[in-house]
């Protein structure tokens, strides 16, 4: 351990806990996520066919709900498409329903035009958004086979970029870029999948700069932004005068350090962006299973509808202890 010798000269700071409070609701909903009938619901079933179609051309054979479905059934038990299909198959004898079952093909066809609506109830009134971005793998060698075999073959990355609502801790916009596209750049999209009033913006360092206050400006001129500004950093020329937001952080950073700028502002919250990337990780995967871009998009958007639908299920109530 290094500088163990100074362990017992250092400030230790204890690790927080936490009790959840509504324990057997909680693990009744951690279980219903696991139920085959979640995401197959009844409503996917009374729209499982596509409407006659208006206009010249074939008739489809599946909703848009349908080919959805399929999808969040592959990803949360992590099949491929050809047992999708037979998993599919079998539910839907199970449950004596006469549907015709779109094959692995279609599925794998359809889910490149499809374009999932992340339909998440924000609370009433203004709302905290937190922001941030994680890389998803697409293809190329694994770490094991890279460290023991040394391979350095081609690896392709995806960009997966968040908005998460710090109260509910529910995803309400999301992105997917490729890894060239800066974290700034995706703000403006993301706050444009949001309705409604918006009182904070939270991000990381990343997002440090007067261009990313200018556009949550333009969506909401009176939401606050949290961003700690960069070490360079340094007020503008209006700042004894007229200082912007970004001037007020530089300068309370000089003034109560980083500790006290936090404490100040609550950046703490912002690690619920974190949060919400770890457990589409975890729960998801950390790899996209399409192999063209617009493939991926849809499923990264699949994926985080499936995560909204898992928090609605279960969502403790955690109170720290003191």
């Amino acid at each position: 351990m290094p500088n163990k010798h100074n362990d017992a000269r250092r400030h230790h700071i204890p690790k927080m806990r936490f009790k959840v409070t509504n324990w057997a609701s909680y693990e009744a909903g951690l279980r219903r996520r696991g139920s085959l009938t979640l995401w197959v619901s009844d409503a996917a079933i009374a729209a499982w066919r596509a409407a006659p179609r208006t206009t010249p051309g074939g008739q489809a054979r599946y909703s848009q709900t349908a080919i959805e479905t399929a999808l969040m059934v592959r990803l949360v038990f992590h099949q491929p498409l050809r047992q999708t299909e037979g998993l599919l198959g079998s539910l839907l004898d199970l449950l004596g329903v006469d549907l015709p079952l779109p094959d692995h093909t279609t599925i794998s066809r359809r889910a490149a035009r499809l374009t999932p609506v992340l339909a998440t109830a924000l609370p009433a009134g203004p709302v905290t958004l937190v922001i941030d971005s994680t890389g998803l793998k697409v293809y190329g060698a694994g770490e094991w086979h890279r460290d023991k075999h040394g391979v350095r073959g081609p690896r392709t990355w995806r960009k997966l970029h968040l908005a998460v609502d710090a109260a509910s801790n529910a995803i309400v916009a999301a992105t997917l870029t490729i890894t060239s596209d800066g974290d700034a750049s995706q703000v403006g999209p993301l706050l444009d999948q949001t309705s409604g009033p918006i009182d904070t913006v939270m991000a990381d360092g990343a997002y440090d700069g007067e261009p990313m206050y200018q556009t949550i400006a333009v969506r909401d001129a009176g939401a606050r932004v949290i961003i700690p500004p960069r070490a360079t950093a340094v007020v503008s020329e209006a700042a004894t005068t007229a200082p912007t937001q970004r001037d007020r952080h530089i300068q309370s950073l000089a003034e109560h350090g980083r500790s006290g700028w936090q404490k100040q502002t609550d950046y703490g919250e912002r690690a619920k962006a974190e949060t919400a990337m770890a457990r589409f990780k975890r729960i998801l995967g950390d790899q996209l299973r399409a192999r063209t871009l617009p493939g991926q998009r849809t499923e990264a958007a699949t994926g985080v509808i499936i995560l909204n639908r898992m928090i609605d299920q279960a969502r403790p109530n955690s109170v720290r202890i003191a």
